[in-house]
């Protein structure tokens, strides 16, 4: 009966403690045209996200929520022939490149091979 009694407040703290169980959508608009489209989304619990596209099929928008740490997520994008281009400070970003790289890589670009 015991683990019974623990199992079901498991269960019940769980279910408490996460709010987006029982997200509602506040606004959500929706256009779509000829040309394009246009499209808002908003929910209780601090998700945001709008978007724009047109005839072609490229696209922008952002989208924000708010993280599991507290943070406040914001990433804007464009999509189009050449790729999804995401752009926010929380993504990861490469390296810089060491400096005696960027000096072989002129090097290089001074001194071609000949073939």
């Amino acid at each position: 009966m015991i683990k019974f009694l623990i199992l079901t407040l498991f269960v019940a703290y769980a279910a408490a403690g996460d709010s987006d169980v029982h997200a509602e959508v506040k606004e959500l608009k929706s256009d779509v045209r000829a040309d394009g489209f246009d499209y808002a989304l908003e929910t209780s619990n601090s998700i945001h996200q709008q978007a724009s596209g047109d005839e072609h099929g490229n696209m922008h928008g952002s989208y924000e929520y708010v993280s599991p740490e507290g943070e406040h997520v914001l990433v804007s994008y464009t999509a189009d022939e050449n790729g999804y281009h995401p752009v926010s400070e929380y993504l990861p970003t490469p390296p810089p490149i060491p400096d005696y790289i960027l000096k072989a890589i002129e090097y290089i670009k001074a001194h071609p091979s000949k073939e």
